[in-house]
């Protein structure tokens, strides 16, 4: 049994929100609220609010690839989560910096369409996401209209295009695959995760809330906060049971959203349910 109980460092590479429901500010409290010490990097700042989203400001190459390395220079990560890549210059960027200094675990949520529709990555940064940083991850957690745009492939629209659209995406080089249901229709919003030895349905039951700002972030930084927590000698089985305890955490985090009143729009999930 291991005997490595150190609190773990985590790194979120993202853009900005401030309402801090989403990016770099979500995933910081998600990692501050499973039990983790959380690290950033800042890719894009983005105007925005719960209503939608007015401009993004990318943050240079330069910028990013100096953040990155006084950061690793200086603190050991156990794992990092991966949002908002605008650009193939910030993929490379960061696709090096971690290959020099590569954290045990490595999550993708391939941010480029934001909850309200707005598109946040152009056509050069979409494929520099899924040639450069999908191989790198070991895990990616697309929603349904974001493996569409990895697969050029119409959204999935029902469980069966969930099921037809995941060996493409599995080709794509990541262990673990989790492709998010949130955007089907109906009582039940179930994800379908794919691991190197099988795929499963991981079943949800739909919750009545327009809280729903920031709820992909919260479930890769979540995902990553449980992995990163896993001691080396894990079993086999390990990470799957990390991604259902970071299921079971968001969806507590949505149930509890109906306590917070943060904006007129769609309100963030509730990160610190269990705390206040």
């Amino acid at each position: 049994m291991s005997t490595d109980s150190r609190l773990r460092n985590v790194l979120t590479i993202a853009g900005s929100d401030p309402s801090g429901g989403a990016g770099l500010q979500g995933d910081l409290k998600t990692f501050s609220a499973l039990g983790v010490y959380g690290t950033n990097v800042i890719t894009a700042v983005i105007a925005q609010n719960t209503c939608g989203v007015a401009s993004v400001y990318p943050v240079s190459p330069q910028a990013i690839r100096e953040q990155l390395d006084h950061l690793l220079g200086d603190v050991t990560i156990d794992a990092v989560k991966i949002g908002m890549v605008g650009s193939r210059d910030v993929a490379e960027v960061i696709a090096e910096a971690l290959g020099r200094r590569r954290p045990r675990w490595i999550v993708l949520d391939p941010v480029m369409v934001a909850k309200s529709g707005d598109i946040l990555v152009d056509n050069e940064g979409i494929r520099a996401v899924r040639d450069i940083l999908v191989p790198l991850a070991d895990v990616i957690t697309p929603n349904l209209p974001e493996a569409a745009v990895l697969l050029d492939a119409p959204s999935p629209a029902t469980l069966d295009d969930m099921e037809a659209l995941l060996p493409g995406l599995t080709q794509l080089g990541a262990p673990y695959v989790v492709l998010k249901g949130g955007h089907l229709r109906g009582e039940t919003c179930p994800d379908l995760l794919a691991t190197p030895s099988e795929h499963r349905w991981l079943p949800a039951s739909r919750i009545a809330t327009e809280n729903l700002h920031g709820t992909g972030c919260a479930l890769s930084s979540a995902i990553t906060a449980c992995l990163a927590k896993l001691p080396v000698d894990a079993p086999q089985g390990a990470p799957v049971a990390a991604i259902s305890d970071a299921k079971q955490w968001l969806h507590a985090a949505l149930e509890a959203s109906v306590r917070l009143e943060v904006g007129r729009g769609r309100g963030p999930v509730h990160h610190f349910h269990a705390w206040w």
